[in-house]
């Protein structure tokens, strides 16, 4: 009889989910281990007084990413949860009064930008081809292997193919050339914040979130987004994979350079042939693995290249009324976007005027929030604590977004609060472990790691590898999810590596 080999995924997180979905599926007796008492990592819930809130991510993209993450174990990802479309996608608020609705149709949404250019029809079908051309040419690579750097990426592609990934410019760069419009900038300049990165830094690669959304479309899943990590957790009980909360990991045990397990909080040894951490990178060699002279020097060099993306100040609001001029969606703009994102990545302090973003699942889903009322889920991005340079009073800066949300037409909101949670960069670190409370993991910047994020095979030990946002291909839900993926698909060819080199 074969004996399996056993691996241990260190964090609940969608990327460690994914990944223990993948490893299972591959023959593999896995063990998740989840410091916090529910699985989902960022993605959880909180609830009260009758109101249910996401408390981390709202929007779903990509939805092909957790199809075919379920159908590489078999199982049809619709029997596990209903995903549904969301439309309009956006409703976004300017400080002028002026109102735009972000729509799949393209006629509609053509008709919204006249509002604030009066032919838009062939600068915007150029950008969302420039846009798809981008996605599609990732499909090739981003999101169908672990890639590291560019020596990878060259691998993947011709000459032809990476020029046409516009390398020179940055997404602020070319939203410029084809709109030349100070709001419709500003409105697809912002797509990148799903990726937590700056535009006028972020390389112009990423201008494909703007097909992702438009072309793709964006989803909900019935009854809140946690139920993703619900479903995924459905199928982990099917393969038989022990998944442990409440059971922080201690460190990672090693033998001549390999890692070969876990140690538990509570002194329990957990064997294993693969150990992969779904712990951000760098925390991760902080606090699983010995503080010598090796590890510090990758500490350092990983933080010089691979900066953590914003964190945020979320208010999860219970109101006693409803608020008819939002949508499910709804971002309310900063009067100076460069000034708004110099100050949060340059100068490390929280936006004097900050773009703020709400969503309101109850509008799509009654079932989240009792008749008559809404729950509002109100984030606001923040430098990380690393780049921080005072620390935050989110007390006073929960009265500039209230003060700014009231100011631009949500009358009454302080008065209405009758249900409140607040979630800031201490919180997010302590919570989840991100490196500064991040959100996203590692921040995408054209200078200094070109869009690429840290490797997911551990540079430094063997065995050792890692998933989630600070890894490829980054932030967000079908980001992570899809790392988890990336990460086994490495591990098996790694695995096969090793068994011809053996033979």
């Amino acid at each position: 009889m074969t004996v399996k080999q056993k691996a241990v995924v260190i964090g609940a997180g969608l990327g460690g989910l994914s990944a223990a979905m993948r490893l299972a599926g591959d023959g593999y007796d896995v063990t998740v281990l989840e410091k916090n008492e529910r699985i989902g990592g960022k993605l959880n819930q909180r609830s009260g007084e009758g109101f249910t809130f996401d408390t981390g991510p709202s929007i779903l993209t990509m939805p092909w990413v957790l199809e075919q993450l379920f159908n590489s174990v078999h199982r049809n990802v619709d029997d596990y949860m209903d995903i549904i479309r969301i439309e309009p996608q956006w409703k976004t608020f300017f400080e002028d009064g002026t109102t735009l609705n972000v729509l799949s149709d393209i006629p509609d949404m053509l008709n919204e930008m006249k509002k604030v250019k009066p032919d838009p029809g062939r600068s915007f079908m150029k950008f969302l081809s420039y846009s798809q051309d981008m996605y599609d040419l990732c499909m090739k690579s981003f999101y169908k292997t672990s890639i590291t750097g560019l020596k990878d990426l060259k691998q993947q592609h011709t000459l032809k193919e990476l020029l046409s990934m516009d390398p020179f410019n940055t997404v602020a760069d070319s939203t410029k050339k084809h709109f030349d419009n100070k709001y419709l900038e500003q409105l697809f300049n912002f797509f990148v914040m799903y990726v937590g990165s700056n535009p006028y830094q972020s390389p112009a690669i990423l201008n494909q979130l703007v097909y992702v959304q438009l072309g793709l479309g964006i989803y909900y899943v019935k009854g809140g987004m946690y139920n993703i990590a619900r479903g995924m957790k459905n199928v982990l009980d099917e393969l038989r994979v022990d998944v442990q909360t409440d059971t922080p990991v201690s460190h990672i045990h090693l033998e001549n350079e390999t890692a070969t397990g876990v140690v538990t909080e509570n002194g329990d040894y957990v064997p294993a042939d693969i150990v992969v951490s779904n712990l951000e990178v760098i925390p991760a060699y902080e606090t699983l693995l010995p503080k010598n002279s090796k590890t510090k020097k990758e500490v350092k060099s990983l933080s010089k290249t691979y900066e953590p993306t914003v964190s945020g100040l979320v208010l999860l609001l219970g109101t006693d009324r409803e608020f008819p001029q939002l949508e499910h969606h709804n971002f309310f703009f900063s009067e100076d976007p460069e000034k708004e994102f110099k100050q949060i990545f340059e100068k490390g302090v929280p936006a004097d005027d900050p773009t703020i973003y709400i969503g309101v699942s109850s509008k799509t889903d009654p079932s989240q929030a009792p008749e008559g009322k809404e729950n509002l889920f109100v984030l606001t991005h923040v430098p990380p604590k690393t780049a921080m340079k005072k620390q935050g009073d989110w007390d006073r800066y929960r009265e500039v977004v209230l003060d700014k949300l009231e100011r631009m037409g949500l009358t009454g909101l302080r008065s209405s609060i009758e249900f409140e949670y607040e979630f800031n960069p201490d919180t997010l670190e302590e919570l989840y472990g991100a490196n500064g409370g991040s959100i996203y993991g590692i921040a995408a910047n054209k200078d200094t790691n070109g869009g690429f994020k840290i490797p997911a095979r551990s540079q430094l030990y063997e065995n050792l590898y890692f998933s989630g946002g600070s890894t490829h291909p980054g932030g967000g839900v079908p980001m992570v999810t899809l790392s988890g993926q990336l990460t086994a698909d490495l591990i098996k060819e790694d695995q096969k590596a090793k068994a011809k080199k053996a033979q």
